[in-house]
């Protein structure tokens, strides 16, 4: 495993302890880890479903939409296909919801912090305005995921919404409020924890979780999620690891309060690709 990042570490606490619009576990939401999830291949169907329940027993949706930053991001969440391989279309509807998100997290104290760390290091236009377009094209901008297709990805559709690859297989879909909106709807299935070298099974107040679920027809065996946390939280943190590295792949390990983890960015040529955390152990 990778060295501590200690620089970025201390960046990201500083991030933590700053989102203020961060759901508190036990307070604002309660979720049920239930039983260990069992071996699953990508795409098979037949898994063993180990969690009766919804994973997401409760969350306070009038705090949720009462908070700018949750609601403009929840606006978002419907205007994507999933299915790869199928051209997406941008109205000028969705053009105005994804400046009004970008707005939103920008008048945060965390994405202050992100951008005042990036442009200390020449990462990041100086002004907000240019900030803004930087992070449109990063985020927003469409690219095909398979050479030769139309333009059907982005970044935050994948990592955010999720995706679907011939009706087989899951990409992405690593954020919670999309997770409990589509098992709200029972369009995800949760099937249980999968567990770690050295803990048994997490708690019901982990804020980063590693599941199983099936959504769209499909299994994802293995995904991981911040619980709880706002969108700008995890926008910033994948923005900064992003932008601080050209390489395809970037493994950062950092320790985000209790947590240390590794967090994955991948990037498509100027986008991002996918990003999520990788939980290694609990303190």
């Amino acid at each position: 495993r990778k060295a501590l990042n200690h620089e970025l570490s201390k960046l990201f606490n500083e991030m933590w302890d700053a989102d203020v619009h961060r759901l508190r576990p036990g307070k604002d939401y309660t979720i049920e880890v239930q039983g260990k999830a069992g071996p699953a291949q990508q795409g098979d169907n037949a898994v063993q479903d180990n969690a009766v329940r919804h994973l997401f027993h409760h969350v306070n949706e009038e705090r949720l939409r009462s908070i700018k930053t949750f609601a403009t991001f929840i606006s978002l969440l419907d205007n994507y296909e999933t299915s790869t391989g199928v051209a997406e279309v941008v109205t000028p509807e969705e053009i105005v919801e994804n400046n009004c998100f970008l707005d939103a997290i920008l008048a945060t104290e965390v994405m202050r912090l992100a951008h005042d760390y990036l442009l200390k290091r020449n990462l990041a236009k100086q002004n907000l305005a240019d900030f803004k377009h930087q992070l449109y094209d990063i985020w927003f901008e469409l690219y095909a995921r398979k050479e030769g297709d139309r333009p059907d990805s982005c970044g935050f559709e994948h990592v955010f919404v999720g995706e679907t690859r011939h009706g087989k297989e899951i990409l992405g879909l690593h954020n919670w409020v999309q997770f409990y909106l589509q098992e709200r709807r029972n369009q995800i299935d949760y099937k249980g924890y999968v567990a770690r070298k050295n803990k048994t099974r997490p708690d019901k107040d982990d804020q980063v979780l590693t599941i199983q679920f099936s959504w769209k027809g499909s299994v994802k065996p293995i995904g991981s999620t911040f619980i709880g946390v706002s969108p700008e939280f995890e926008f910033a943190l994948y923005t900064v690891i992003f932008l601080l590295s050209e390489e395809k792949l970037t493994r950062e390990t950092v320790k985000i309060d209790e947590y240390e983890l590794q967090m994955v960015v991948c990037r498509h040529g100027h986008h991002i690709g996918t990003a999520y955390p990788v939980l290694l152990s609990t303190t």
